[in-house]
């Protein structure tokens, strides 16, 4: 009878154990093993993780896309830039010669050259900027000097000195140009005095 007490002691702390085991392996398993919820919750983060990565490479490729075209289209800016100056100085060979009579067969061949540069300019969407008259902008202008003028408002301009030039709607380079002003108020006053004496 000790005995049997004995081994049933022994079976009741095994059970015990056991039960104390299996508890704790339980605990770990829902420790290691998230729930249903979590789950739910990772999967919808690792899919916004994905949509914005998605975004980032179209705002990429968009980005690239636009930035090959800039440089299609402005590649030859540099040399554009380089003929400009030879297209100032047909315009002056034109402007001088045909103030003389001379040499028409000459004049005639500068003409022709830059209508031809023009021409090309125009396929490379180079134009011309419309300066005179126009309203004085920084943004394309550049005023060398200033003219006392009671013809035109103020910050307008009187004289173009050098075309300027835009390409693809980007400057290439600004009108070299005189600025009108108000007279000075004294001038006006002795002006206006001199007249009713």
């Amino acid at each position: 009878m000790v005995k049997k007490k004995k081994k049933e002691a022994e079976k009741k702390a095994e059970s015990k154990k056991n039960v104390r085991a299996s508890k704790d392996s339980t605990e770990k398993e829902e420790i290691k093993e998230p729930g249903i919820h979590e789950l739910k919750a990772m999967v919808e983060a690792e899919k916004d993780r994905a949509l914005r990565l998605s975004a980032e490479f179209e705002n990429y490729k968009k980005r690239s896309l636009k930035e090959t075209q800039d440089f299609r289209r402005f590649a030859n800016e540099t040399l554009l830039k380089q003929l400009l100056s030879v297209v100032d100085n047909l315009e002056r060979a034109i402007d001088t010669s045909e103030e003389s009579s001379e040499n028409k067969s000459l004049l005639d061949g500068i003409k022709m050259t830059h209508k031809e540069m023009m021409r090309i300019f125009e396929a490379f969407e180079v134009k011309p900027l419309k300066a005179e008259g126009e309203i004085f902008d920084p943004n394309f202008h550049q005023a060398v000097t200033q003219e006392e003028s009671d013809s035109c408002p103020a910050n307008t301009i009187i004289k173009e000195l050098q075309k300027g030039y835009t390409l693809h709607s980007r400057l290439l380079r600004p009108s070299m140009v005189i600025v009108s002003k108000k007279p000075e108020e004294k001038k006006v006053k002795e002006e206006e005095k001199e007249n009713t004496n």
